[in-house]
């Protein structure tokens, strides 16, 4: 088993432009109008950015790119997206040419209920040729391989979900394949959970399609924006708690007081997906 600390510290810096063609791929899926140049550009659309352009070949068996280039080759199979902490010091612009220095600042072993789990913390500086300037703090949890026994039913739905806040926004999401498709293309994210069905059935044992987590987040920060437009985030922290499938319609709910502001998914189960909490300028 390598020595993961030998990994913590090490860089890569990608160079990246926020093309009209890229927000109008984002916009489209969104069933929003298409941005202009110069236009903001949203700070859950950061995630459409920064792809690399991986050569079929390098593909491992989840259909990500094999390990042990910049991320580390951690030994557990099954990889999830656990969340995020961006910050938002000026915000990019559609049509800006921005760089991103990312540097791997943690990586801890533990044991929880499914076994053994790794999280791996990447810290992401993107600084844009026009001034714009974010931070995230991304976290990615690892996994034991799935048994081989049929994935599991859903579980009783719940009477309500305790979201801890009253929400003062809400919207149903029905994920089908074509909006994971569409999340799946923009993004250039490659991981076979959110497309092929037999694998993520037969092989990770899922009940369906997982929708992104970074999808989930962005629906999430859409719902924000059209509720409150015009407000600017300064920050906010996602927390993805359950994975999300594309079986059933999901809840997205939200509200704001002051400048602080939460938002929620809600599984068909009443469960909480996802969480975020942040600050608006």
């Amino acid at each position: 088993m390598p020595n993961y600390a030998d990994w913590i510290g090490k860089s890569e810096t990608v160079d990246d432009v926020a093309t009209e063609l890229v927000a109008a791929r984002m916009a489209g899926l969104l069933d929003r109008p298409r941005p202009a140049a110069g236009d903001a550009w949203p700070p859950a659309w950061i995630w459409a950015l920064f792809w690399p352009a991986m050569r079929h070949d390098e593909a491992g068996p989840d259909g990500h790119s094999a390990r042990g280039k910049f991320l580390p080759p951690i030994h557990l199979p099954r990889r999830m997206w656990a969340g995020s902490t961006v910050t938002i010091d000026m915000p990019l612009t559609v049509g800006e040419a921005a760089r991103r220095t990312s540097t791997i600042a943690d990586i801890a072993e533990k044991t929880g209920r499914s076994g053994e789990l790794v999280f791996l913390t990447v810290d992401h500086l993107i600084e844009g040729a026009n001034g714009g300037r974010m931070r995230e703090s991304q976290r990615i949890a690892y996994r034991e391989a799935a048994s081989a026994t049929p994935p599991q039913a859903a579980p009783e739905r719940r009477a309500t979900a305790d979201i801890g806040f009253e929400p003062q926004w809400r919207r149903t999401i029905t994920p089908d394949p074509v909006l994971l498709f569409q999340y799946s293309a923009v993004t250039y994210n490659t991981h076979r959970i959110h497309y092929d069905h037999p694998y993520a059935t037969g092989v990770e044992g899922y009940p369906g399609l997982i929708v992104h987590g970074p999808l989930t987040a962005t629906l999430l920060m859409d719902l924000l924006a059209a509720s409150l437009p015009g407000r600017q985030v300064a920050e906010f922290k996602v927390t993805a708690m359950r994975p999300l499938y594309a079986v059933a319609p999901f809840e997205i709910v939200g509200g704001a007081e002051g400048n602080a502001f939460q938002l929620a998914a809600i599984d068909h189960a009443n469960e909480i997906a996802m969480r975020i909490e942040g600050i608006l300028v």
